[in-house]
This record gives C-alpha cells, sequence and structure tokens, in this order.
C-alpha cells in the first residue's frame, strides 16, 4: 500500500500526509474521522472490512507552528520540477546559486535553482545574465499547500477540495 492519505486539521486546513495504515489507525482509535475513501478499497481484518481512507480530520485542532517547507537538495529539485531551470532538461541535475556565493549571494529559495551540469558549467562564476542564460521561473519560497498539491497527489480529486 503506497497511497497517503491527506491529514485536515478540525478546522478542515490541511496539516499533512500520511500512510494509509497511520490513518486507518487514528480513525480506529477515534482520534480522525473518515471525510473521504479511497476508490473501493477495503482494509481486511479478521472479522471485519473497512474503507481505505483518502482524507481524515482530527477530532481535536492541532496548533502546528508552521516553519515552511525545510530548504533541502530535494526539496529545491521538487519545487522546480526536477527540471533545469535555464534548458529545461530533466538529466544531470545540480543546484546553481543565480548570484554566485562568490559576489554575496546567500543559500536561500530566492537564490537556488536546479540547473543541469551542462548550464551550470557554463554559468560559472557570473550570473545567468552575465552568461547569456535567461531563468525559465524566477526561484521562489514554496507553500505547503502547493507542495502538497503539487508532488504528493495532485491528481487525487478527493484532496483538491482542501488544497487551496
Amino acid at each position: 500500500m503506497r497511497e497517503k492519505v491527506l491529514i485536515l486539521n478540525q478546522d478542515y486546513s490541511a496539516i499533512a500526509v500520511c500512510t494509509v495504515q497511520k490513518a486507518f489507525v487514528l480513525v480506529y482509535l477515534d482520534k480522525a474521522e473518515l471525510v473521504s475513501k479511497a476508490n473501493g478499497s477495503l482494509l481486511h481484518t479478521v472479522s471485519k472490512a473497512y474503507p481505505v481512507p483518502s482524507v481524515i480530520r482530527l477530532q481535536r485542532y492541532v496548533r502546528v507552528p508552521y516553519y515552511g517547507i525545510s530548504m533541502s537538495r530535494h526539496n529545491v529539485l521538487r519545487r522546480d520540477n526536477f527540471t533545469c531551470q535555464y534548458c529545461g532538461t530533466g538529466k544531470n541535475l545540480t543546484l546553481d546559486h543565480v548570484m554566485p556565493r562568490s559576489r554575496g549571494g546567500e543559500t536561500s529559495w530566492y537564490n537556488l535553482v536546479a540547473a543541469c551540469m551542462r548550464c551550470n558549467t557554463r554559468k560559472g562564476d557570473r550570473t545567468p545574465e552575465e552568461a547569456g542564460l535567461k531563468l525559465l521561473r524566477k526561484p521562489r519560497r514554496p507553500s505547503l499547500h502547493s507542495f502538497l498539491q503539487q508532488h504528493l497527489n495532485a491528481d487525487n480529486e478527493d484532496w483538491q477540495l482542501y488544497l487551496h
């Protein structure tokens, strides 16, 4: 079972994603309620069958401190859809500082982009303009909702109502 389940807070705001097993335990222990079932799938025990959850809602409101999406190599690549932000290829990806670190560029969501080895080498220790390169998309900090929607289960219609 590789499906994921969207967890909603008591106010129906999306707060996390978990495995089907964890969601089932939360529902079974009455810590959450089933909001939406997966397409006709069932979880079987010795004596009963239960619907597989797609969306659950916690019974109690949980205050979640929001620190944002952690900045990591993998999350930068995910934000950029695993494509070079200069030429659009998906092969041999690395990270590139738009404003080179040697010129005071920071390691932040706004200065890091996915780049293929070829474009990264071509750019070198220059800005994209100096190297004759143009960014396909300006780097930005992703929101939790956009990250969940774009990368976890974007085709799941049950989730669309809660991811905005």
